[in-house]
């Protein structure tokens, strides 16, 4: 649970940051760790979040939907934990 967790708050923050790169430096990891982070997120619900490019970085319809969701879960969890 705590693994899906924090790949909810990764995928909030790049989606957020529009941006690994930026995502990774808001939450002081590697860019290559945020990716394996929604890599494995995506893997556990059998869906894709995000299409990636090179250049570009857009929310699949399910990842929409999910982030809608994702966002308000961490926000409580956040909220919880303090």
């Amino acid at each position: 649970m705590k693994d899906r967790l924090n790949g909810m708050r990764v995928f909030a923050q790049v989606v957020e940051a529009k941006s690994f790169s930026a995502a990774a430096d808001r939450l002081g990891m590697s860019k290559s760790l945020a990716s394996r982070h929604v890599s494995a997120l995506e893997r556990s619900l059998s869906v894709k979040l995000l299409n990636r490019s090179t250049r570009r970085l857009s929310l699949t319809e399910a990842g929409a939907l999910f982030y809608e969701h994702c966002a308000r879960i961490v926000q409580e969890a956040e909220l919880a934990e303090s």
